[in-house]
């Protein structure tokens, strides 16, 4: 082990080829800590860097592949994004077409029903993210979507037990979703372009309550052509959709760029070598309990649970209550109050890629920042929303605060680029989602029934909430920022004795056992 706690160095056998089963011997860390390695605990995408060492991938040719699997991926995944985030938000619509007398809701029920789905979410994730680390992640989470259509498609028949029963079953079931799409995004994209691809598959989120608004609006009012309540039909149909994604998901979504369908031999090769600067690679089946403890003990992962509870509370109780706010609060009828939905959703999905954007070409050079900056619009819509005597201004606050979501994928992005090492990422994520949820939890619980129309406490909880998610913001950059030139500067410290290890970016080391590492701002 080196005497210098801030050297960095690494130790590696003469020859790296797997089959003779000399691989990477050892690494010392920026700590000093001497970590041992063999063929199973690399990444699987070592074998593959071995054979694409001697390619030499030019600029044209990186876009070029960029291109194709933007084709054959991202319309898939705004698609998938789009439905299931329909199965969320079905309650909102649902509430303002008969669903709470149809159930005999009262008093804080409909709050809890909001809760339940997050409740479920919270208990299954870490064994969503253990199934999705030891099987293939595709095949997986084809199965999980396949499961919460069928639920969907129950809930009709339920009574208000039941129906609450299958809102903490679905959440279950969905907890699968947000790490996959981690995984997939992890494995194709180089670090600078997680941002822009995550706000275009979560801001998807904006696209399915477009149509889903749209959709209930138009089962509202031709209600009387149905011989159920239209409200039913709603969870039908998505129930439905769901199922048929799940099969197109099966067959068309690799679990790996190396079984991708859509790429020829020599792509899979400059796929893996595409990504070799973020220092990671496709992943890892082995469960590493180094890892597990590196996680619990990184500070910087707590400061993200923090913020996954203090930004999603606003959200936890938007998504149940926006219906509800705009009839009750705003006097609009039950038609406007579908229909007002949808320009909100309008105004989040294009204020949603319009920053990711400013961040991808290079106009805002921080993807913090540019949190930071769309945290400052939900700042000042959610005081309009909670101090104006207007009403007009209030709703003008809801609208500007449909930007906030801007904040969960820089933290969703920043657990693809910056937490490295399979495990870590994996149960990393899982404590930010249980933090998602645990926020979506209590979002509901802050619109008091008592409160109704004002909702004063909910109201003043929302600014509060962001005030606080933008602070932890501010802290991680800081915190990146000079981590990273704390190992830039003991790098030149080393001068001619620093040496770098080939393949180094596929031996599955966290970001903080990896000497080469850098975190993106």
């Amino acid at each position: 082990m080196s005497d210098n706690k801030d050297d960095i160095k690494v130790s590696a056998s003469e020859s790296q080829d797997v089959a003779s089963n000399e691989m990477l011997d050892a690494v010392i860390s920026v700590n000093g800590h001497d970590y041992k390695l063999d063929n199973k605990n690399v990444d699987e995408a070592m074998e593959i860097a071995l054979e694409s060492k001697n390619i030499d991938l030019t600029p044209e040719q990186d876009r070029k592949l960029r291109k194709k699997i933007d084709l054959y991926l991202i319309p898939f995944f705004v698609l998938m994004y789009s439905v299931q985030y329909m199965d969320k938000i079905t309650n909102s619509f649902a509430s303002v077409m008969g669903l709470q007398a149809s159930l005999g809701m009262s008093g804080s029920q409909y709050s809890w029903l909001g809760s339940a789905f997050y409740l479920g979410y919270l208990v299954f994730e870490f064994p969503a993210s253990y199934l999705l680390q030891k099987f293939p992640v595709a095949k997986v989470t084809s199965c999980f979507i396949l499961l919460w259509g069928v639920v969907v498609c129950l809930m009709p028949a339920a009574n208000l037990v039941g129906f609450m029963f299958l809102r903490v079953v679905l959440g279950m079931l969905e907890s699968s979703i947000t790490p996959t799409m981690v995984i997939l995004t992890t494995q194709w994209y180089k670090k600078e372009e997680h941002f822009l691809r995550t706000a275009i598959w979560l801001g998807a989120c904006h696209t399915g309550a477009i149509v889903g608004y749209a959709f209930a609006y138009g089962l509202y009012i031709h209600g009387g052509n149905w011989s159920i309540a239209s409200w039913k039909v709603v969870y039908i149909v998505i129930g439905l959709c769901n199922i048929l994604l799940a099969v197109g998901f099966y067959f068309h979504i690799p679990d790996s760029p190396a079984g991708a369908w859509f790429l020829t031999p020599e792509e899979k090769l400059m796929a893996v070598e595409r990504i070799r600067a973020n220092n990671q690679g496709y992943g890892n089946k082995t469960f590493k309990k180094e890892q597990l403890k590196e996680c619990l003990l990184d500070w910087k992962i707590w400061l993200m649970f923090a913020f996954g509870v203090l930004d999603e509370v606003p959200n936890g109780g938007l998504t149940n209550f926006t219906s509800i706010l705009l009839k009750t609060d705003f006097k609009y009828s039950t038609k406007k109050s579908l229909l007002m939905n949808i320009p909100f959703s309008c105004v989040g999905f294009t204020s949603t890629v319009g920053i990711g954007c400013l961040y991808s070409f290079n106009i805002i050079r921080s993807r913090i920042w540019c949190s930071v900056l769309a945290l400052c619009f939900a700042i000042t819509g959610s005081c309009m929303l909670a101090f104006a005597d207007s009403k007009n201004v209030g709703l003008g606050g809801l609208f500007i605060m449909q930007v906030s979501d801007i904040g969960f994928i820089c933290v969703v992005s920043i657990f693809q680029s910056n937490v490295a090492g399979h495990t870590k990422k994996m149960v990393g994520n899982a404590m930010f989602l249980v933090a998602y949820c645990a926020g979506n939890v209590i979002g509901p619980q802050t619109f008091k029934s008592s409160e109704s129309p004002d909702y004063h406490t909910a109201k003043g909880t929302i600014v509060g909430c962001y005030c606080g998610a933008i602070v932890i913001l501010i802290i991680l950059f800081f915190a990146y920022h000079l981590e990273n030139k704390k190992r830039d500067k003991a790098r030149e410290a080393l001068g001619e004795k620093y040496v770098k290890i080939e393949n180094i970016e596929f031996a599955d080391l966290t970001d903080k056992q990896n000497p080469e590492f850098r975190y993106a701002l």
